[in-house]
C-alpha cells in the first residue's frame, strides 16, 4: 500500500518583484573612452602639481586642506591617495595638535579622517567662561556646519563634542527655517543649494554618508561656487562617468547570475545588492571583489529567506550539515529547491578560488568559506530557537545576531582579491570578530531590529533583540527604540576610536568596516529599503548607474 507523504505547509513570503526588470542585463561599451582617459590624465597630473605645491608652501596650508577637502567630496579622493596622505601627513607632522591657522573644524575633521588622533581641546575656545558657545559663532553659517561636520568624527570622552553637536544642530535647524541668514544670501542660487546642503547634513552627516553618493550632492554645490577649480570640477565629472560606465558593465555581468527564477520565495534584489557592495568599494581596482562579493550577499540574502521563512526545520538541518561539510558530493541528499542553492553556492565559491589560485591566493577565499559557513550554522541556531520555542537572553541572542546580521562574513569576504594589501593576517583579523567589526556589526542589528520589529512581532520569528531587552528588563518599546538609537551612536564613536588606534591592520581594509556601517544608514535607516524598495533608494541607484553627469 502507497504511503502518502505529509504536505509540506509553508508561508509565503510578501516581497514585491524587482522594480528594475531587464533595465540592466545589456551594457554598451563607451565609444571615446580612451580620449576621456587621456583627458583624465592630464587633469589629474595638474591636480597632483597641486596639491605638493600647497605642501611645500607654508603660507598655503590652510588652501592645502581646503584642496584636500574638496578632492574628497567629489569623490576622486582614489585618484591621489600617495599625494594626499602625504600632505596630511605633512599638516601632522609640521603642527601636531597646535594647528593655529583658522579653519580649525576642517583641519580636525580632515586629521581625525585620515588616522591622526588630534585633540578636541582645540575647540575648547568656542566656550565662554560660563561653559555655553560663543555667540559670534552663530553668525557664520559655514563654520558652524563644519563644527557640526565634526561632532560625529568624536569618541567617548569628547565631552566638547558632544556639546558642540547639540549647539550646531540646534543653530543650523534654524537656519534651515530661515535662509537668508546663511552666508550666501547674495546668490539666490547658491542660497538654494546651501538650505539643501545643510538639510542633507543634518539628515546625514559627511561621516555616515557613503562617498559616492556624497559626491553627487557636492559636485553641483561646489561647481556654484565662484572659486571653484575647473579643473578638479571636470575631472570629478568625468571621472564619475567613466566609473558609472565600469559598474554598467559590472550590472551587466551580474544580471546572468541569476540565482532566483525557481526560487520564488527570495527576495529579487540584485541591484539593490549590487549598489550595497557598490557602498563598500567604488574604486576600479575592486571590481573583480565587487562581483564576487555582491554574488556572495545574495547567497546569504538567500539563506537568510530560506531559514527564516520557507525551509522546514527538518530540511535546514540536513542544509546546514550540507554546507558544513561544503562537498558537491552532499547536493543529492538535499531537496530539490535546496540543490539549487547548493549548487550556487559552491559554483560562485569556486569560480572565484580558481581565479585567486591563480595568483596564489586561493587561502583568501578558504576563509572566506570560513565566514560563510560560521554564518550558516548562527542561522540555523536561530531556526532552532523557533523550532523549540527557546527564548534566548539578551546575551545569548546578541552572540547569535550579531553574526547572522552578516558584517563579520562581509567583511572578510570583502577582502577576497583586493590585492597585496589584504594579507593574510587582515583575514585573520576580520574573523576574530575585532571591535571594529563587532561595532558595524551592532549598527546593522540594532538599526534592522528597529525598523523590522512591528511586522516581524506579528509572525513566527526568532525574537528580535529589542524584544529580548524589553522581556529582560520589563519596559516598553519606545523606551528600547530610544536606547538602541544610543547604543547605534555609541558604537559610531567607538567605530571612531577603533579606526584611530587599531594601527596593525591597514586602513584600505578598515574604510570597507567603515563604508559597511555607513550603508545601513541608507537602507535601514527609516525603513527596510530592502523589502520595500522606496523612491530614495530608487534614485539612488537611478544616480549611480543610469544618469551621466553633464560635463
Amino acid at each position: 500500500m502507497e504511503v502518502k507523504q505529509k504536505e509540506i505547509i509553508r508561508p509565503s513570503s510578501n516581497f514585491h518583484p524587482s522594480v528594475w526588470g531587464d533595465q540592466f542585463l545589456n551594457y554598451d561599451e563607451q565609444e571615446d573612452q580612451v580620449i576621456v582617459e587621456r583627458i583624465i590624465e592630464i587633469l589629474k597630473e595638474e591636480i597632483r602639481k597641486e596639491i605638493m605645491g600647497a605642501s611645500d608652501d607654508q603660507t598655503k596650508h590652510v588652501d592645502l586642506l581646503k584642496l584636500v577637502n574638496d578632492i574628497q567630496r567629489l569623490g576622486i579622493a582614489y585618484c591621489f591617495e600617495p599625494e594626499l596622505d602625504q600632505a596630511l601627513h605633512h599638516i601632522y607632522t609640521v603642527y601636531g595638535d597646535d594647528w593655529n591657522h583658522g579653519s580649525d573644524s576642517l583641519w580636525f575633521r580632515l586629521l581625525r579622517q585620515q588616522g591622526f588622533y588630534v585633540s578636541c581641546d582645540i575647540f575648547n575656545k568656542y566656550k565662554d567662561n560660563e561653559g555655553s558657545f560663543k555667540e559670534f559663532l552663530t553668525s557664520d553659517v559655514e563654520g558652524m556646519l563644519e563644527l557640526y561636520e565634526v561632532t560625529y568624527l568624536r569618541v567617548r570622552g569628547d565631552v566638547i563634542l558632544d556639546d558642540a553637536l547639540v549647539f550646531t544642530k540646534n543653530q543650523l535647524q534654524k537656519v534651515t527655517k530661515d535662509p537668508l541668514s546663511c552666508n550666501y544670501s547674495h546668490n539666490e542660487s547658491l542660497l538654494r543649494l546651501a538650505k539643501i546642503h545643510i538639510e542633507e547634513a543634518l539628515e546625514r552627516p559627511i561621516r555616515k554618508r557613503l562617498p559616492r553618493l556624497d559626491s553627487l550632492r557636492y559636485i553641483p554645490f561646489y561647481e556654484k561656487h565662484d572659486s571653484h577649480n575647473e579643473s578638479l570640477l571636470r575631472l570629478a565629472k568625468l571621472d564619475f562617468n567613466r566609473l558609472q560606465s565600469l559598474h554598467k558593465k559590472e550590472l551587466s555581468q551580474l544580471s546572468n547570475f541569476d540565482p532566483l527564477k525557481n526560487l520564488h520565495y527570495v527576495r529579487d534584489r540584485l541591484v539593490e545588492f549590487y549598489f550595497w557592495i557598490l557602498g563598500v568599494y567604488f574604486e576600479p581596482q575592486y571590481s573583480r571583489s565587487r562581483i564576487f562579493i555582491t554574488k556572495v550577499i545574495t547567497i546569504a540574502a538567500i539563506f537568510d529567506d530560506t531559514y527564516d521563512i520557507y525551509g522546514t526545520y527538518e530540511e535546514l538541518n540536513i542544509f546546514t550539515e550540507a554546507v558544513q561539510r561544503w562537498s558537491i558530493a552532499c547536493i543529492d541528499a538535499l531537496p530539490d529547491y535546496m540543490k539549487l542553492i547548493y549548487k550556487m553556492l559552491m559554483d560562485c565559491y569556486d569560480e572565484m578560488e580558481e581565479i585567486m589560485a591563480s595568483e596564489g591566493k586561493a587561502y583568501q577565499v578558504g576563509y572566506a568559506k570560513e565566514s560563510m559557513k560560521e554564518l550558516n550554522r548562527h542561522y540555523m541556531i536561530e531556526a532552532k530557537w523557533i523550532h523549540e520555542g527557546y527564548v534566548p537572553t539578551l546575551e545569548e541572542h546578541e552572540s547569535v545576531s550579531f553574526i547572522t546580521a552578516g558584517y563579520k562574513m562581509l567583511t572578510a569576504s570583502s577582502f577576497v582579491g583586493m590585492g597585496e594589501i589584504a594579507t593574510e593576517e587582515g583575514f585573520k583579523w576580520a574573523l576574530t570578530f575585532p571591535p571594529l567589526v563587532k561595532d558595524a556589526s551592532l549598527i546593522s542589528r540594532l538599526m534592522d531590529d528597529i525598523i523590522g520589529h512591528k511586522e516581524d512581532s506579528q509572525k513566527k520569528h526568532v525574537m528580535s533583540t529589542l524584544e529580548c531587552y524589553m522581556k529582560e528588563h520589563g519596559v516598553e518599546e519606545e523606551y528600547v527604540y530610544d536606547l538602541f538609537k544610543q547604543h547605534v551612536e555609541d558604537a559610531w564613536k567607538d567605530i571612531n576610536r577603533e579606526l584611530l588606534i587599531c594601527k596593525d591592520v591597514p586602513t584600505v581594509l578598515k574604510t570597507r568596516v567603515l563604508n559597511l556601517a555607513r550603508v545601513m544608514e541608507i537602507l535601514y535607516k527609516y525603513d527596510d529599503t530592502l523589502k520595500n524598495v522606496g523612491e530614495e533608494l530608487k534614485d539612488n541607484i537611478k544616480s549611480c548607474f543610469v544618469n551621466a553627469m553633464s560635463v
